[in-house]
């Protein structure tokens, strides 16, 4: 991964193409060009059906684009294998879910600490401070041997949110980190987005609620698959 780049995401006239039953085929992505600069907050925002959720497993090394170019954090991903991506997946993402994702039988501290057993920048010797640290600078410091089921919605997604970011990835990938939440916990989480990104945190949501769309510094609409508006 290359140390030196500006644009930690830049996707060039992206397609992603799905073969259905009796060879027609649906364009779920068409031409989407954008970039995402370091220290950024963009939110791509759209209803449901347009494309949001294929484009964000693009961006997240879990799904290859039918044509067009993605470098992430400098590197073009159009050419690495298996392998190749799940290492700089792991490198320079972190993933917050709209379903939290946590481990049920693990505590929240150990929830943190599961990205860094696929670590190879960070020394074993320094995981849990790492993720004591993380827990304490989201509010939970109190909170590091409870139990996801001993916790709020909003305090589970604030683990999730420190575990997104313990391996110093550089990009945070949001699929609705408010969707399961009520409109308290909503708005602590956003707070803490903003916060985060207040910090040097580059963040990208994806997100149908145009309240949490607004919460970012930039907004880009994904409609049928083409982005409408930059």
């Amino acid at each position: 991964m290359s140390a030196m780049y500006s644009d930690v995401i830049e996707v060039r006239d992206l397609c992603r193409e799905f073969r259905l039953e009796g060879g027609a085929s649906v364009r779920a992505l068409e031409n989407v060009s954008f970039s995402v600069r370091e220290g950024e907050f963009v939110a791509i925002e759209g209803p449901s059906g347009g494309g949001k959720s294929t484009l964000l497993a693009v961006l997240g090394l879990l799904d290859r684009p039918t044509s067009g170019e993605y470098l992430l954090a400098g590197t073009p991903t159009g050419s690495l294998d298996h392998h190749q991506q799940s290492r700089l997946r792991n490198q320079a993402i972190g993933f917050v879910f709209q379903s939290f994702n946590l481990i049920g039988h693990l505590t929240a501290l150990e929830n943190v600490l599961v990205p860094l057993e696929y670590s190879q920048k960070i020394p074993k010797s320094e995981h849990v401070a790492r993720a004591s640290s993380l827990l304490e600078k989201v509010g939970l410091g109190a909170r590091v041997d409870h139990l996801p089921h001993q916790l709020s919605g909003g305090q589970q997604q604030r683990v999730a949110i420190a575990r997104a970011l313990v391996t110093s990835p550089a990009v945070l990938l949001a699929d609705e980190p408010t969707g399961n939440l009520d409109s308290k916990y909503s708005g602590e989480v956003m707070s803490l987005l903003k916060s985060l990104h207040e910090e040097g945190s580059t963040i990208l949501i994806v997100t149908h609620n145009s309240t949490v769309a607004a919460c970012a510094e930039r907004r880009l609409t994904l409609r049928d698959g083409a982005l409408a508006a930059a």
